[in-house]
């Protein structure tokens, strides 16, 4: 039996739905979604195993004009990620669909993109009408150098089976990189800290979101069915932190609460968790942290 695998990038604009597109396909939820932008900041591996074939989908963040250190990270994570891809999907919300930015980012991204099998998705397709669908797949079939054009609904996994016919179209063949139970290449002490940012996207508003990140300090297993997690919750300044401790430290006993019944639910056990707020000043602007927290040494 011939085996076909690969890396298959996914990647586009913020909210086309690209965490969603990975989950749908993968029939698991391992990328947070959110409506804020900057919901994925760091490249996931999904892997999608059936007897004959192995897609390693690759989740990078959204592509955003970077404004400090951890955008320019976010950046060369894309571009990495394209680099390595033996197919790439490039995601776009067809709600809004703007040829000059989709040139724009070919244009962008042409050096990592060279000679790489292409598809485009329209996502969304579900928000507007077939007529004003077709002159748009014509445009792009006609004027991009695009292998192929899909349009799909990831949120209501629409023509998805149409998609995953035409990667394993262009997917090479070879042996499985991983074995057939993997589902990801992270380990659950990077889908925990994703728990909890996840509910800091949906519970707080504003900057709030945008200027926190979750480092787990600590994850033992107490007993068979416990699990003892302690996490901080790094601002930028003082006002912040007040803002996620709330009055009386209601709110961070809420974001506990909900990210401890998350987490339940994801690792199968009872969870002690400890959130705790901590600032370092303008970190998202600070190469050492940031290259620290990657590597898992920040504190």
């Amino acid at each position: 039996m011939v085996k076909k695998s690969g890396f298959v990038t996914i990647f586009g604009a913020p909210n086309a739905g690209k965490s969603t597109l990975l989950n749908a396909l993968l029939n698991y939820n391992l990328s947070v979604v959110n409506k804020k932008v900057q919901t994925t900041r760091d490249r996931i591996l999904g892997i999608l195993t059936e007897e004959n074939y192995q897609i390693v989908f690759i989740d990078t963040p959204g592509i955003l004009e970077p404004k400090y250190e951890l955008q320019k990270f976010m950046l060369k994570e894309i571009k990495s990620s394209l680099e390595e891809a033996d197919l790439i999907i490039h995601i776009i919300d067809a709600a809004k669909i703007n040829l000059d930015k989709l040139k724009k980012i070919d244009e962008e991204f042409k050096d990592q993109m060279h000679n790489k099998k292409r598809i485009i998705v329209l996502n969304k397709v579900d928000l507007i009408t077939k007529s004003n669908l077709l002159p748009v797949m014509e445009n792009i079939s006609e004027n991009f150098g695009y292998d192929d054009t899909v349009p799909v609904s990831a949120a209501k996994v629409e023509n998805l089976d149409t998609l995953k016919n035409v990667i394993l179209k262009f997917l090479p063949e070879g042996e499985f990189f991983f074995s057939k139970d993997t589902l990801t290449n992270k380990p659950e002490k990077f889908f925990v800290s994703e728990i909890i940012r996840e509910k800091i996207l949906t519970y707080y508003h504003e900057e709030i979101p945008y200027s926190i990140i979750v480092n787990v300090t600590e994850f033992k297993e107490r007993s068979e069915n416990l699990i003892f997690i302690n996490a901080d919750i790094i601002v930028e300044r003082e006002s912040q932190k007040i803002i996620i401790i709330g009055k009386g430290g209601s709110s961070l006993k809420k974001l506990g609460n909900k990210s401890r019944l998350e987490i339940e639910k994801f690792l199968g056990k009872k969870v002690y968790l400890e959130l705790f707020v901590k600032i370092r000043k303008d970190w998202r602007n600070n190469k050492r942290f940031i290259r620290d927290y990657k590597s898992g040494d920040a504190s």
